[in-house]
């Protein structure tokens, strides 16, 4: 009985994010319980012009991106929107398909803000925790997906003027992309791409000596561990090796 009426209130809330009257509400609700409901993702991919709400939230704020005047209300909604949309892409079901759909492109206006306000920052790692929930599961197609996008060039900016918790989601998700070998061909591809990680991880460690973080320095780690694993670039990167060392020592 108890399930049932979950249930129901979960699908009652789907229906109301297409009524522009009941949406904020919806939003705010189903971002809340959405570890309660099991299988909300599907429910919010297949019901009628769902994900078109969505993504009309997300559109709607980007008159507000640049210049920046974005309020914390407006960051609240769309981050929620955002939540729901981080759902989808953790389930097995629905990951392929939104991917397919190009989901992911809407987010990357959000990642290229630099404006360091609240708002911002909420909104940023918000965007980051869907890309995140994309690549925690270990699949190629999602790698190979994200590295037709510049989501690396987006990541890095990120690594180099977000919060902690930002370039810790940031610094994840290029982990995740250089564990697989399609990620790691990439990267390793061209000198340009490879010293353009190799100098933000450099910079990173710097920055840590000031503020520690030992959740940020375990991801830079990988990623340096991962990098030096590519037999190609023991010969170019000489001082990159002497920068892993000194990640080792901090």
């Amino acid at each position: 009985g108890g399930r049932d009426r979950k249930m129901v209130s979960a699908e009652q809330l789907v229906l109301d994010l297409c009524d522009p009257e009941l949406r904020e509400n919806a939003l705010l609700e189903l971002s809340k319980k959405r570890e309660i409901f099991q299988d909300l993702a599907p429910l919010l991919w297949h019901s009628f012009g769902t994900v078109a709400a969505l993504l009309q939230e997300i559109v709607s704020i980007y008159p507000s991106l640049s210049p920046p005047t974005l309020s914390p209300v407006a960051s609240n909604r769309v981050c929620n929107a955002l939540a729901l949309l981080q759902c989808v892409a953790s389930h097995p079901d629905t990951r392929i398909p939104f991917l397919n759909a190009h989901i992911p492109l809407y987010l990357y206006p959000f990642l290229n803000t630099t404006s360091k306000t609240r708002p911002f920052e909420y909104l940023r790692l918000t965007s980051l925790g869907v890309i995140g929930a994309l690549v925690k599961v270990d699949d190629s197609e999602v790698i190979g997906f994200l590295l037709q996008t510049e989501i690396i060039p987006l990541c890095l900016r990120t690594m180099e003027m977000g919060s902690e918790l930002s370039k810790t989601v940031a610094t994840f998700i290029v982990q995740k992309i250089l564990l697989d070998d399609i990620g790691l061909r990439y990267i390793c591809a061209t000198a340009e791409r490879f010293f353009a990680v190799a100098t933000v991880l450099a910079q990173m460690v710097q920055a840590l000596a000031e503020q520690p973080s030992a959740r940020l320095l375990k991801h830079i780690i990988r990623c340096y561990l991962r990098l030096t694993e590519n037999q190609r670039l023991v010969m170019v990167a000489p001082s990159f090796q002497t920068t892993a060392c000194i990640t080792g020592r901090s």
